[in-house]
């Protein structure tokens, strides 16, 4: 017997989903953030970076990879956040993250890959511990390895965002995109790497925006119940 459209709605709201993640990482940040504007109520579950909690066995039977954050839906289990991202964005449609025209869509991920692929990578905790740990290096060095990335992707983003006169307060339009949701973190990160963010006003400034939403503001490192 066919399921009616409005009965298999119903089904896909009364299923939890569950995100394992950790309050710092800038990838669990942004699946927060996309969860939020989306209005998707999630089960939080904590995964403690700090004690290698991401590492034991239990975790990795869940992502072989050891990596946060992981979404859960009944048995489906999904990895790597802009796969996770996307995957909300063709499940749960509205609000959408992304604008309907081909070509703006394209600009949008390529705002978001700015940060997804060539900075956030580059600084994540693997990376960074294998420089302290491995090659020894200094926290003065560590911090001039993020800086170095940091700094050359948001010269990028701000030269973009400066290029577009038909942007509002965020990074495409008059509402938060894909495009803000990889952003905040990022800044939110550079922050804690102590990059002097006067030279981006344009990123700054949408970082204030975001900040004044609810969304983005329960999304925040500091709003988690891991934070303590």
């Amino acid at each position: 017997m066919q399921k009616s459209g409005r009965w298999y709605a119903i089904q896909i709201q009364s299923i939890m989903l569950k995100i394992y993640n950790f309050f710092r990482s800038g990838t669990s940040h942004r699946l927060r953030i996309a969860l939020n504007l989306k209005e998707l109520d999630y089960d939080y579950v904590a995964v403690d970076l700090r004690s290698e909690e991401h590492l034991a066995a239990a975790f990795k039977a869940l992502n072989p990879q050891g990596l946060v954050p992981a979404l859960v839906e009944g048995d489906l289990v999904l990895i790597q956040s802009p796969a996770i991202i996307e995957w909300l964005e063709e499940r749960y449609p509205t609000p959408a993250l992304l604008p309907a025209d081909p070509q703006q869509r394209a600009r949008v991920r390529a705002l978001a890959a700015i940060v997804g692929c060539d900075i956030h990578p580059l600084n994540n905790r693997r990376v960074l511990e294998y420089l302290r740990h491995t090659l020894q290096r200094s926290e003065i060095d560590i911090l001039a390895w993020c800086a170095t990335w940091i700094v050359a992707g948001f010269e990028a983003l701000e030269a973009l965002l400066a290029a577009d006169s038909e942007r509002g307060p965020f990074c495409f339009g008059d509402r938060p995109t894909l495009a803000d949701a990889y952003l905040v973190p990022q800044v939110e990160s550079a922050r804690r790497f102590k990059v002097d963010l006067t030279p981006y006003p344009l990123i700054v400034a949408i970082d204030k925006a975001c900040a004044e939403l609810d969304a983005f503001a329960r999304a925040a490192p500091g709003a988690q119940p891991d934070a303590q």
